[in-house]
């Protein structure tokens, strides 16, 4: 379950968004200053930060400057400024992203989506070291798979869904957000889609490989460690 911190001094504005985010099944937490902020995200280490700039104590931008270790914490901030020196100060002090209020919060919730996908795009893109299962071997670089030293034929998508799933053995997908993080929105074709891949990539896998991918039944799929083949 990804995690959302949503900071901000005004309670309504807080409690819109966290239940919208709530729905959308992302654990949440909330604050309502700055050094509460700073606090939160140091002990809850959310995978994205909702930030106001104008707060009390500390504002939006000094939690940025003072945030430590947020590699992997992607930042949407909030203003009621629309001027572009403001944006680009966020955007330079390490702002993912920048929303005026007032604003929909459906498109928020994209934004947080399309941040969380990019995120993850990146982490598996910078962990781009082969990944290991027994005899199976990925190459994200040269995305391409091969086991017992034969190439794997996959498609883009087949090969996508793979390495996401080996890149976080033991994380629980479920389908939607597979197919908003391999199909990236766009896909219209259900959440079927998902299950006919990873049926095709358990068949090129074969035995005892395509016990790899595991079905949660009722949520998604996972991956199990890879340990488990030696």
């Amino acid at each position: 379950m990804k995690k959302i911190l949503v900071v901000d001094d005004e309670p309504a504005i807080v409690s819109a968004i966290a239940y919208a985010m709530r729905r959308e099944g992302y654990e949440v937490e909330t604050a309502g200053d700055g050094e509460e902020a700073l606090s939160k995200t140091n002990t809850f280490r959310p995978n994205v930060l909702v930030l106001d700039v104008m707060m009390p104590k500390l504002s939006g931008y000094d939690v940025c400057r003072r945030l430590e270790d947020r590699d992997d914490i992607g930042i949407i901030l909030l203003t009621v400024k629309n001027d572009i020196v403001d944006k680009i100060v966020g955007l330079e002090l390490g702002a993912d992203d920048y929303m005026t209020k007032p604003f929909e919060i459906r498109e928020l919730l994209a934004r947080v989506k399309a941040l969380l996908r990019r995120l993850e795009k990146n982490t598996s893109e910078v962990k781009g070291e082969q990944i290991e299962y027994g005899l199976l071997r990925v190459h994200p670089d040269r995305r391409s798979a091969e086991l017992g030293g034969e190439q794997l034929e996959l498609t883009p998508k087949e090969f996508d869904l793979l390495l996401l799933l080996l890149s976080h053995p033991q994380r629980v997908y479920m389908r939607e957000e597979l197919l908003e993080q391999v199909w990236e929105m766009d896909y219209a074709g259900g959440t079927r889609t998902v299950d006919i891949h990873i049926q095709r990539l358990r068949k090129k896998l074969g035995e005892p490989y395509q016990n790899i991918l595991q079905t949660v039944y009722g949520v998604g799929y996972k991956a199990v460690p890879a340990g488990s083949y030696p």
